[in-house]
């Protein structure tokens, strides 16, 4: 069952083409998602977020997207965040992110610098936290 569950990736990548969506519940500014925490707290399980996104990655022409609101708690939370919470999960990895999705558009960060990650990134952000996104990511180093 083991070596099963290590090759589902490399499954996933023989479809030409293969389309992964998973959703997150934050992401920070290098694309780093937090799929089954909040604020340290498990809310969820992973499934199979991780190796669809590997398999959408490594797939001939294949696209993995990334989607969640951009916003909690009637607007005061952005759920893109300069950095993940204390204790958070890193459920796919910044290297995995192929595409971030939000109601604001699309983040491409598949093959972009760390300053280009978070200068897509707060660009779908909810434009009422976008200030003290690029603020952070300044104090970050990342801009």
């Amino acid at each position: 069952m083991a070596g099963q569950l290590r090759q589902r990736p490399a499954r996933i990548a023989t479809e030409p083409g293969f389309v992964s969506i998973n959703s997150t519940l934050s992401v920070d500014l290098i694309g780093q998602c937090a799929s089954e925490t909040i604020a340290g707290h498990y809310y969820s399980s992973s499934g199979g977020q991780a190796d669809f996104a590997r398999g959408a990655m490594y797939s001939p022409g294949g696209q993995g997207f990334v989607v969640l609101h951009s916003i909690a708690d009637d607007g005061r939370i952005s759920k893109i965040t300069p950095t993940l919470a204390a204790g958070d999960v890193v459920t796919t990895i910044k290297n995995t992110v192929d595409k971030v999705v939000t109601e604001w558009g699309i983040a491409e960060l598949r093959g972009r610098s760390i300053r280009e990650r978070a200068t897509a990134l707060i660009a779908i952000a909810h434009p009422d936290h976008r200030d003290h996104l690029r603020h952070c990511a300044h104090h970050l180093g990342y801009l």
